[in-house]
């Protein structure tokens, strides 16, 4: 098949997750020789330990929820006893099954992803990259580390992810204290699971432990949950935590988790204890950069190790890219992914288009789940952003209604001449695929009024949109004005 380039232009992947995939992917397309090295699975530990199985998790705990909350729809589950009378039986979750479902998902799709590669024609090496220099990686591919490979390069591309945070004072055993990526080794249900971190991984597995049926202490040192989110997204949360029986301890700081015995003991700054079955650790991630090389590289790194890089993915050194956790850009799966394709594209002088991050949507995966795209609200009323911002209560909606929900909002941000949408906040069941058409208004710079002019399917949660679109009209004489 012909390429655009007359030569083989050499491109190394050190990291398989999303966008190191995306990388060598996109760079065998265009037509470079391309090696991926990564060493545990293609995938990484988005798809491995992160993402993908988290993910899973939280779809079993949607179900369980559906099923509990059936009742108010008319659908009622019962067995019949030792009388013949029905007994309403109680939702159980098997845990351990569950977990074997998502591992095995988990490792498909990673066996999916690196067929792609090699159907693509990338050379995968399962080993530990390290770059020799700003011309050649060293992969470790030895029984502990002992025979090395060298492999140079005309651009590289880094994308080594980043792991679990952990703090000395509450140290993870993998039995009692435990990391998000330690939890599907669980083979029976928390008793009580006390969650540290209130951020969104912390947010989104207290959200999903708590609909599986434990008993969940959310500890926060904040005075809210998910305090980086939009404040009215963060208070339908957690009211939604409390009124399922969450226990959420706001502007508490856990100074210790120790074991003792079958139980873990959470000691808070202020004295006080919570005991619990459990303790799930959601302090932050650190990126794997550490013994990777980027020193010797001339690679610029951030006080925290995040490697620094601009709108096209580009390091400090010319040929040298980064794409993902491990860079100073927003964790997501899909900015990783952008950014892989993005570095290849620039680095074999395909069109680019830079990064936007003002436009990037993300999703925080509670029940119901938070989307968010584009400029906030807080950024108007501080001022940063002229704007106007429209709330529509999920309560006003037929089709919330017919399926019972209960707790949500469509939030719009306009500008203010023709009223150009900038921003907006979707929370509700299935967040993540109701926002996309904010993301293209912002895209694309549509006002409220184009917005407005789209049809939506009557009834639909969707069509909160169009509706809150139609509340936030600009007259032709004020646009005129512009």
């Amino acid at each position: 098949m012909a390429t655009p380039f007359d030569r083989k232009h050499r491109i190394v992947v050190v990291g398989g997750g999303p966008g190191g995939y995306e990388a060598a992917l996109s760079a065998a397309r265009l037509g470079a020789e391309v090696t991926l090295i990564e060493r545990v699975g293609v995938g990484g530990s988005a798809v491995l330990t992160d993402v993908v199985p988290s993910k899973t998790l939280i779809a079993s705990a949607e179900a369980a929820t559906a099923i509990r909350e059936s009742g108010e729809l008319g659908v009622q589950f019962f067995a019949k006893g030792d009388t013949g009378k029905p007994l309403k039986p109680e939702v159980a979750v098997n845990l351990s099954k569950l977990n074997k479902r998502l591992l095995r998902l988990a490792q498909n799709q990673s066996d999916d992803m690196q067929r792609t590669l090699e159907e693509a024609g990338v050379n995968v090496i399962q080993g530990e990259g390290k770059l020799d220099g700003n011309s050649a990686v060293t992969v470790g591919t030895g029984s502990g580390g002992q025979d090395f490979d060298r492999i140079e390069f005309d651009s590289a591309v880094i994308s080594v992810g980043a792991r679990p945070r952990t703090l000395d004072s509450c140290k993870p055993d993998g039995e009692r204290i435990l990391t998000w990526t330690q939890l599907y080794n669980l083979k029976e249900m928390p008793s009580h699971l006390i969650v540290v971190g209130s951020g969104v991984t912390g947010a989104e597995f207290a959200s999903a432990y708590s609909a599986l049926g434990a008993k969940v202490t959310l500890v926060s040192s904040r005075d809210r949950v998910l305090p980086n989110e939009d404040a009215d997204a963060a208070d339908v949360i957690e009211d939604v935590f409390k009124r399922g029986g969450m226990t959420v301890l706001s502007k508490s700081r856990a100074a210790t988790v120790v074991r003792d015995g079958d139980e873990v003991v959470a000691t808070l700054d202020d004295g006080r204890e919570v005991r619990g079955s459990h303790c799930l650790i959601a302090v932050g991630s650190i990126p794997n950069t550490s013994g990777i090389g980027l020193e010797g590289a001339g690679v610029e790194v951030t006080p925290s190790g995040h490697i620094r890089v601009n709108r096209v993915a580009r390091t400090s050194v010319p040929n040298i890219y980064a794409a993902g956790d491990c860079t100073e850009f927003f964790p997501l799966a899909s900015v990783a992914s952008t950014q892989g394709r993005t570095a290849v594209f620039h680095a074999l002088g395909d069109e680019v288009r830079p990064i936007n991050l003002r436009n990037v949507a993300s999703n925080i995966f509670t029940y119901p789940e938070i989307a968010t795209v584009g400029w906030q609200q807080r950024s108007i009323e501080d001022g940063t952003r002229e704007g106007r911002v429209y709330k529509l209560p999920l309560s006003e909606n037929p089709r919330a209604k017919m399926q019972g929900v209960r707790d949500g909002f469509v939030k719009l941000i306009a500008g203010n001449d023709l009223g150009t949408v900038i921003g907006g906040v979707i929370v509700a069941p299935r967040a993540s695929e109701l926002v996309l058409p904010l993301s293209i208004a912002i895209e694309q710079r549509l006002t409220v009024d184009q917005v407005a002019r789209a049809w939506a399917v009557y009834p639909s949660l969707a069509s909160s949109i169009s509706d809150a679109a139609h509340a936030m009209h600009v007259p032709y004489s004020e646009q005129t004005k512009s």
